[in-house]
C-alpha cells in the first residue's frame, strides 16, 4: 500500500444496475478523493447514490465504469478474493444495526475479525481487550448484547471494527438506532478515534447534526457529487 496520494480515489466512477432501457444509473461519473486522516460525512436523499458510493469504497461492490484506487492500489481490477483480503486487512465496518452475535460476549464479538486472520488466542484476547478499553467499555467484556444498551452495543461494534487497526473505518448510519444522547456519545467516540489515533472515517448519515462532527461533508444527488464542504477544525 502506497502512503503517497489520497487514501481513497474515485475517478469517473459509474454504477449501473440492470440492462437496456430498464437500467438504473446509481452513480453517474463520480470523481472523489479522500485524504488519509480525514473524517468525511456522506449525505443525500434516498436514491442519491451515497450508499452505492460507500459500497464501492468498502469493496462490497465494483464500478460499472471508472477507476477506484485505495492507498494507490487499483481496486477496480481485483477479483472477489482479492477484494475480500483487502477488506479484512485494511477496512473496518460499522452498521446501523450493530450486527453482533447474540449469544457471544462483547470480548468474543470483538475477537471475530482476528480469528479470520488466524491470530493466536492470547494475542486475540489482548487486542480485543484493548479495543474495548478504547471505546470505554471496560468491565463489560463478558456481557452479551442483550445485557448491553444500544449505545454500548454500537461501541462493541466499533471496537470490532478497529481491532484490526484498519486504514479506513466505514460507518453506515451508525447512530440511526440510537436516541439523541447516545448518538452524540458515539459521534464523540468516532471523532476521538479520528483526531487522536489518525483513523480515517467515512460515514453515511441523513442527520445534519451528526454530519456536523465531520471535517468534510459531501452531498450526493442523482448519482452526482452535488456539494463538497470542508470545515475548519475547532
Amino acid at each position: 500500500m502506497s502512503e503517497a496520494g489520497p487514501l481513497v480515489s474515485l475517478a469517473g466512477v459509474e454504477r449501473l444496475y440492470g440492462e437496456g432501457g430498464g437500467a438504473v444509473r446509481a452513480l453517474a461519473g463520480v470523481d472523489l478523493d479522500i485524504a488519509s486522516g480525514s473524517f468525511v460525512a456522506i449525505m443525500g436523499p434516498s436514491g442519491s447514490g451515497k450508499s452505492t458510493a460507500m459500497n464501492i469504497i468498502g469493496c462490497l461492490d465494483r464500478p460499472t465504469r471508472g477507476t477506484y484506487r485505495f492507498a494507490g492500489v487499483d481496486v477496480t481490477g481485483l477479483d472477489r478474493d482479492q477484494r475480500a483480503r483487502l477488506r479484512r486487512s485494511y477496512l473496518g465496518f460499522v452498521f446501523q444495526g450493530y450486527n453482533l452475535l447474540a449469544r457471544t460476549t462483547a470480548l468474543e464479538n470483538v475477537e471475530l475479525p482476528l480469528i479470520y486472520r488466524g491470530l493466536p488466542r492470547g494475542q486475540r484476547r489482548q487486542r480485543a481487550a484493548e479495543a474495548i478499553r478504547l471505546v470505554g467499555l471496560e468491565g463489560r467484556e463478558h456481557h452479551t448484547p442483550a445485557q448491553l444498551s444500544g449505545g454500548q452495543q454500537q461501541r462493541v461494534a466499533i471496537a470490532r471494527a478497529i481491532v484490526t487497526e484498519p486504514l479506513l473505518l466505514l460507518a453506515d448510519e451508525p447512530t440511526g438506532n440510537l436516541d439523541t444522547a447516545r448518538s452524540h456519545e458515539i459521534m464523540d467516540l468516532l471523532t476521538g478515534l479520528n483526531r487522536e489515533r489518525g483513523l480515517t472515517v467515512v460515514m453515511v448519515t441523513h442527520e445534519p447534526d451528526m454530519a456536523a462532527y465531520a471535517s468534510r461533508s459531501i452531498r450526493f444527488v442523482d448519482g452526482h457529487v452535488a456539494g463538497d464542504e470542508t470545515r475548519r477544525a475547532t
